[in-house]
């Protein structure tokens, strides 16, 4: 287990380093077409060429090979001409942006000169608080929902569960979202404000149209049933499938011969080893459900990663754009080992050599 690990632990270090040389290479595309992102901050009007050149060289836009269109920023002609191993150049922007991270742990500054980690400190608790909810509906609500649809084959709960994850597979996320806000959180929402024996925590709360700062997870909870919705109803066909293809197995036919109860059969033997599949999927799925997070934090303005990450590709701040998704792939890969290292829980007959 322990070898299993390392191995898995080293193979993390190709997969960031990709990440971030495709995050540099296009963050630096976009300002070398784009212009000096400096320039946003001074609006309509025209700074003084000096500040610009000293806010510019502050927030790390500086480096010559930000005006060379198609530039990967990987070296720079060296000053004194011998260079790195006397080929006259030396590492450039994206060698620098690796030094500071993986050596000072320092992600940058945005373009207000806040720290990027600052910047995640502040706006990851929304985002796990989302995430949280999400996991948490897809997988008790979809678990359930498979299981009484696997049970019970061909029966109207059966068709019930395959008819409606078959629709909301086929709705965007960010279609689901906007009528969710419209007509859960305006609509229904305004009707409920307007009872006075609602509580405030519920009509102003959970049921806005918007995050609420004095409501903080209570707003949460309908941004995070849309953000899990998708992947609830594929949740939901896999266990469904799971537990009719175990059904049938020999293991359970043996299991009810020795005359254990029927919720035995199904609750320990039968759904335990049709878990696999999902939980292999649930571990997947959050990194699809933070992708997920960038369009429904934007929807319904959560002040979390996603709309953090959002802000910044728009204004041009690469540094809090790299640094961000960076932070972002090391918790999947994180996640995805967890869920290997779970599959030996589930199924004793699973071990990592």
């Amino acid at each position: 287990m322990g070898r299993y690990v390392i191995r898995r632990l080293l193979q993390f270090i190709p997969t960031v380093l990709g990440t971030m040389f495709l995050l540099h290479y296009m963050t630096s595309l976009a300002i070398q077409f784009s212009g000096n992102p400096v320039r946003a901050l001074f609006g309509d009007r025209t700074p003084p060429p000096a500040l610009l050149q000293a806010i510019t060289e502050r927030l790390g836009y500086g480096d010559p090979c930000l005006d060379k269109r198609g530039d990967p920023c990987l070296w720079r002609e060296a000053e004194s001409g011998s260079g790195w191993l006397g080929t006259g150049y030396e590492p450039g922007l994206f060698f620098d942006r690796l030094g500071n991270i993986f050596f000072h742990f320092d992600f940058g500054i945005n373009l207000r000169q806040r720290e990027v980690t600052d910047l995640v400190a502040d706006a990851i608790p929304f985002t796990l608080k989302l995430l949280v909810i999400a996991i948490v509906f897809e997988a008790v609500v979809g678990i359930a929902a498979g299981v009484l649809a696997g049970l019970r084959g061909g029966s109207f709960t059966d068709y019930l569960v395959k008819i409606s994850t078959v629709f909301v597979i086929s709705v965007p996320i960010f279609v689901l979202g906007v009528v969710v806000r419209e007509f859960v959180g305006v609509k229904f929402g305004n009707v409920l404000r307007g009872q006075d024996w609602i509580p405030d925590v519920i009509a102003s709360g959970m049921f806005s149209p918007g995050f609420k700062p004095d409501y903080p997870f209570a707003s949460l909870i309908i941004p995070g049933m849309v953000l899990g919705a998708v992947s609830l109803a594929t949740t939901a066909r896999l266990t469904r499938t799971s537990i009719m293809e175990n059904i049938r197995a020999d293991y359970v036919r043996t299991a009810k011969a020795k005359g254990l109860t029927n919720k035995r059969v199904i609750g320990v033997h039968t759904l335990r080893n049709s878990l696999i599949p999902v939980i292999t999927f649930l571990g997947v799925d959050i990194g699809a459900a933070m992708a997920g997070a960038v369009v429904t934090e934007t929807i319904f303005n959560v002040p979390g990663i996603g709309r953090l990450v959002t802000m910044s590709a728009r204004t041009g701040e690469s540094s809090v754009v790299v640094g961000v998704v960076t932070m972002l792939v090391l918790v999947v890969l994180l996640a995805n080992l967890l869920v290997d290292l779970l599959y030996a829980v589930l199924d004793p007959r699973i071990r990592y050599e």
